[in-house]
């Protein structure tokens, strides 16, 4: 399916058991405004709720959606989002998380962002206990609210940041730092699914919490991907839960990727 000027899509939403965020993130994705897309949830190993949450959206939503899961062998993001993607032919993927809230227009100014070469990075707003909690629990709306809505919610500290929620045209600013992979996160991570398989998609080697969305785009930039900001276009609203530190084993791991010039995953979407 493709809608006049503008590519075929998948939106691949990340999980693991929490239910009622992918519920609410699933809600979010049934409003758009944009119709050429997909949703594949990228399910790492779920129990029943989940599978019964998704089959329901299946149903009554209106998405293209399907459900792809892993066995639960502990955190294995790279290898589900690359099962997922195995199980799209669109053209072109949005990495989004499973408690990542997204606004009506998102996959259409994604869509618009799509430049041959590039891959975008979005922003995102980390949202408090409570206010995620309203966002889960009220149903469509949240993500909706305009700027003066979340400027008082940004003063009240209930979002951590309120100038990603405006609209700028950046134009030819969005491609100021081509070659830096600092920042990005793999919450809100748009590129085409050519240039994923030219690098043989995330490395399944990462199998703690952490760095294999900075390795994936280490290794589209030395195979001449180049990056371009989603900011003051497509951000997200990220749901609260507590953090984690990085998986030591992880972080040694991309650190081993920086000195070497590796561009395609040893263990990847081709096995």
């Amino acid at each position: 399916m493709k809608a006049r000027g503008g590519p075929g899509i998948a939106v691949i939403v990340s999980t693991y058991e929490r239910p009622d965020a992918l519920d609410a993130v699933l809600r979010s994705l049934a409003e758009q405004t944009y119709r050429a897309f997909e949703v594949v949830v990228a399910d790492d190993g779920s129990g029943p709720d989940t599978r019964e949450l998704v089959a329901g959206h299946a149903k009554t939503s209106g998405l293209d959606l399907r459900h792809v899961r892993q066995e639960d062998r502990g955190y294995r993001l790279a290898a589900i989002r690359n099962r997922a993607a195995a199980a799209t032919g669109q053209p072109y993927l949005i990495f989004l998380d499973g408690d990542c809230l997204v606004r009506p227009d998102y996959v259409e100014r994604h869509a618009g962002l799509a430049e041959p070469g590039h891959f975008v990075h979005g922003s995102r707003v980390r949202l408090d206990p409570g206010l995620s909690r309203t966002a889960i629990e009220q149903g469509p709306g949240i993500e909706r609210r305009g700027a003066i809505r979340w400027l008082a919610e940004w003063l009240r500290g209930r979002a951590d940041r309120f100038t990603p929620l405006l609209r700028v045209p950046l134009g030819p600013l969005r491609r100021m730092t081509p070659r830096r992979w600092h920042g990005v996160k793999g919450c809100n991570l748009a590129l085409w699914r050519s240039d994923f398989l030219a690098v043989n998609g995330f490395d399944e080697g990462f199998e703690g919490w952490g760095f294999e969305d900075n390795d994936l785009v280490v290794r589209l930039i030395r195979n001449g991907v180049r990056r371009k900001e989603g900011r003051y276009a497509v951000p997200v609203l990220h749901l609260w839960h507590k953090s984690r530190p990085p998986d030591p084993a992880s972080r040694e791991r991309f650190e081993r990727r920086l000195r070497s010039d590796t561009i395609r995953a040893e263990r990847g979407i081709d096995g």
